[in-house]
């Protein structure tokens, strides 16, 4: 036994207070943390309202939302200054549903020009390919540039009534031509007609080979070359049988 050793039982009640020390120390950092989010949220929404955002809302739904800014913040110095995080949460949840469609007309309003322009050199470059006479296209078929250029014209329609539409429309108004539609239409037209228009050629025939000429003053080989005789030997042979038996006939000389 050793002298002054906590017991088990003391041992894990220590643990547990540790722990739970630990936990309420970890709430309170992060319900600071959301009544911060929900301050910075105020400040920031307002100044935003007073400057870029000010064309995007109707002036009684700017001053309506000013004031609720105002409210929330003298909120947080009063009544608010020691909630809990679930309270700071949802305060900066409601604050949002004004602002964030705010926020949200002017990111369309930021964006819609180069995703428009994305879209148009899209149409652009598949109706120059389609219809081009360049050598390099000549393989693919007539209808289906044609598709091509069906696709590029349903596209460009769909773009001017929905640009005609917006253009229309005050600031103010939630937009009707919105980056996801420009986006899926690019994604569209790309997967229709790039594989039409980048479809490679058919590979060439391949030509059989001949074979190589004779050179010149090369000659055949005779018949009786290619059977191993020789016409001057045989000849020779000939002159030789003849001579022998003109000896063998020569009279004998008188005696």
């Amino acid at each position: 036994m050793v002298y002054g050793a906590m017991l088990s039982a003391d041992v894990q009640k220590a643990v547990e207070k540790e722990f739970e020390m630990a936990l309420q120390d970890r709430v309170m950092e992060e319900t600071k943390d959301k009544k911060n989010a929900v301050e910075a949220y105020v400040y920031d929404m307002r100044n935003k309202l007073h400057d870029k955002l000010h064309e995007f809302v109707t002036d009684s739904d700017r001053e309506a939302f000013i004031a609720k800014l105002q409210e929330t913040e003298d909120w947080l110095y009063e009544d608010g200054e020691d909630e809990t995080k679930g309270v700071y949460i949802a305060k900066l949840d409601e604050l949002k549903k004004q602002g964030d469609p705010i926020e949200q007309r002017y990111k369309e309003y930021s964006e819609i020009g180069s995703n428009v322009d994305q879209l148009i050199n899209f149409v652009n470059w598949y109706k120059q390919a389609a219809a081009s006479s360049d050598p390099k296209y000549e393989h693919i078929d007539i209808s289906e540039k044609q598709k091509v250029l069906n696709e590029c014209s349903e596209v460009e329609n769909w773009l001017r009534e929905k640009k005609q539409a917006q253009d229309s429309l005050p600031k103010h108004a939630d937009p009707v031509l919105l980056s996801s539609d420009i986006r899926k239409k690019s994604e569209t037209i790309d997967r229709v007609c790039r594989p039409i228009m980048t479809k490679p050629k058919p590979a060439a025939p391949e030509t059989p080979s001949s074979p190589a000429p004779a050179q010149a003053g090369e000659q055949q080989p005779s018949q009786e070359a290619g059977n191993g005789t020789n016409p001057d030997a045989n000849s020779n042979a000939e002159n030789s049988d003849s001579t022998a038996a003109m000896e063998t006939e020569k009279p004998e000389a008188a005696e």
